[in-house]
């Protein structure tokens, strides 16, 4: 049974951010609130925890995305050049994953087998202070299916009820939306919308 914490946005507890950075340092998977819809997590370093996270959400071979910080610990997963970084600079955070070529620092294991990543700078406390404690991204993929709009990925209580048996945490932070980011291509040049969603793009 997953264990559960409730976590408020405006001052997350010092206290339950460590429990949740000791579980995904355990290699855990949790389930935790974005500015978007809810999202499950491991840490970037944990081959198991990705390859959990993989089974659970499904995207086996699908492209994953990362939680940074900022723009500088984008920067380290990911190439950024002058352009990119304008485009980061305007947007971040907010409800976007921008697809960017992957840096040598992102392991084999998130990759499958590509070249680019998908990076999150979340509008939203409560990852943010998860990945600085960690100290390292969260690898992540959304709890709601692209193509399904299911009313129970908003409610943590029957998130939890539903994924309780699979992952390792679930973390209450509040209502979520069912509004997926806006995908973002900046592997070209020019920046390609691939999904419209809650980000406008500057």
């Amino acid at each position: 049974m997953a264990k559960r914490v409730k976590l408020y946005e405006q001052n997350p507890s010092e206290r339950e951010l460590e429990r949740v950075v000791k579980v995904l340092q355990d290699d855990g998977v949790i389930i935790y609130p974005t500015d978007g819809v809810y999202a499950f997590g491991c840490s970037l370093r944990s081959a198991k925890g990705v390859e959990k996270l993989r089974t659970i959400s499904g995207k086996e071979e699908k492209l994953l995305s990362i939680v940074c910080t900022d723009i500088s610990m984008v920067d380290k997963f990911a190439r950024i050049d002058n352009s990119t970084f304008k485009i980061l600079k305007r947007n971040t955070p907010g409800e976007f994953t921008f697809i960017l070529e992957a840096s040598s620092k992102v392991p084999d294991k998130a990759l499958a087998g590509r070249h680019t990543v998908g990076v999150r700078i979340p509008n939203n406390n409560i990852p943010l202070a998860i990945v600085e404690r960690l100290g390292f991204p969260l690898a992540t993929a959304s709890v709601k299916d692209d193509d399904e709009v299911v009313e129970y990925t908003t409610d943590p209580e029957l998130i939890a009820e539903r994924y309780d048996a699979v992952v390792d945490m679930v973390i209450d932070g509040g209502y979520g939306s069912l509004v997926p980011t806006t995908l973002v291509d900046l592997t070209s040049g020019e920046p390609e919308i691939l999904r419209e969603g809650g980000g406008e793009l500057k």
